[in-house]
């Protein structure tokens, strides 16, 4: 079973980061002046927005890998200093 997990994470892995890079030269096409018009406002949304989804995607890979690897310790102190880590 674990053999079938890992080839079915590899096969999807490949076809949707494949995906993704393609989608994401399409966005760097827009950077041709000659056939686009748009401002640096618009620059910075578009890369703030794919930078957000990047993050977002690298946070659930490292919640994974913690919660799998990362025993549970019991800390003194304030429940206010565990909160914010």
């Amino acid at each position: 079973m674990r053999r079938d997990k890992r080839a079915r994470f590899v096969a999807l892995a490949e076809a949707r980061v494949t995906r993704a890079a393609q989608l994401l030269r399409l966005v760097g096409n827009l950077a041709n002046r000659r056939n686009y018009d748009y401002t640096q406002d618009d620059v910075a949304h578009i890369l703030s927005t794919i930078h957000a989804e990047v993050r977002q995607l690298r946070r659930r890979f490292e919640a994974h890998n913690r919660a799998d690897g990362r025993p549970f310790r019991l800390r003194e102190g304030n429940a206010q200093e565990e909160a914010r880590q």
